[in-house]
C-alpha cells in the first residue's frame, strides 16, 4: 500500500512525523515544488519523501491536509479517482452549512474526488498534538473515522492502528460523522477532544 500526505503545513507535517515514527513510507506534496519541501520532509524522517503533486498521487491512500478551499485544486489534478482512497483531514470552519449545499463537509469534499472512496478522518486534534506520539499512559490516542462506504473504513483504520492510534468508527458522514465536522462557526462535539482508550 502506498501512502501519500497532500499539504504539507502544520497538519500534513504532523501526520508525516505519525508516519516516520513508525517507519511507514510516505510521499508528501503541496502547491509548492518537491524541492521546498524536501528540507523538512529529511528532518522528519528518511522514510518521508517529498514528491510533486502528480507523482504523490500515484499512491493508492491519500492523506487530504491542504486547507478546506483547496481541495477541488487537488482533485481536479487526476482525471478519475476510482481505485484511491482520499481521508479528508480538512475542516470546513468557518463556512456556514448553505456554502456547503447544506451537506457535511467531507460529503461536499466527495462530490470532487470522482470515483474515490472518502474517508473523514485524523481531523479532529491540533497539529501539535496529532505531532505526538499517540501511544500515551498506556492508552492509544484515539481517531475518529467515518464514511459513507463502510468497505473504505476498515483498511484507513487498519493505517491508524499501524501509526498507533485507536481508531473508533462513528459511521455515515451525516450520522456519527457528524461529531467532526465543523458547522458554521461551532465545532463538531467530537473535535479538539483528546480521547484515549485504554487497552484490555
Amino acid at each position: 500500500m502506498r501512502y501519500a500526505i497532500v499539504g504539507f503545513g502544520k497538519i500534513g507535517q504532523a501526520l508525516a512525523h505519525a508516519f516516520a515514527r513508525k517507519n511507514i513510507k510516505v510521499a508528501v506534496a503541496s502547491r509548492r515544488p518537491p524541492e521546498a519541501l524536501a528540507p523538512q520532509a529529511r528532518a522528519i524522517g528518511p522514510t518521508v519523501v517529498a514528491k510533486s503533486l502528480q507523482d504523490a498521487l500515484e499512491a493508492d491512500t491519500i492523506i487530504l491536509a491542504v486547507p478546506f478551499g483547496e481541495h477541488r485544486e487537488v482533485a481536479n489534478a487526476l482525471p478519475n479517482w476510482e481505485g484511491k482512497t482520499v481521508i479528508d483531514a480538512t475542516n470546513s470552519f468557518p463556512l456556514t452549512p448553505e456554502e456547503l449545499d447544506g451537506l457535511p463537509s467531507s460529503a461536499f469534499v466527495a462530490k470532487a474526488f470522482t470515483g474515490a472512496k472518502l474517508v473523514k478522518g485524523f481531523n479532529h486534534l491540533i497539529a501539535a498534538t496529532l505531532a505526538t506520539d499517540p501511544i500515551v499512559e498506556g492508552g492509544h490516542r484515539v481517531v475518529f473515522l467515518s464514511s459513507d462506504d463502510e468497505d473504505a473504513i476498515a483498511p484507513v483504520a487498519d493505517l491508524a492502528r499501524q501509526l498507533g492510534f485507536a481508531p473508533v468508527k462513528l459511521g455515515r458522514l451525516n450520522e456519527g460523522g457528524a461529531l467532526v465536522h465543523a458547522r458554521g462557526r461551532t465545532w463538531g462535539q467530537l473535535i479538539f477532544q483528546d480521547l484515549f482508550k485504554k487497552e484490555q
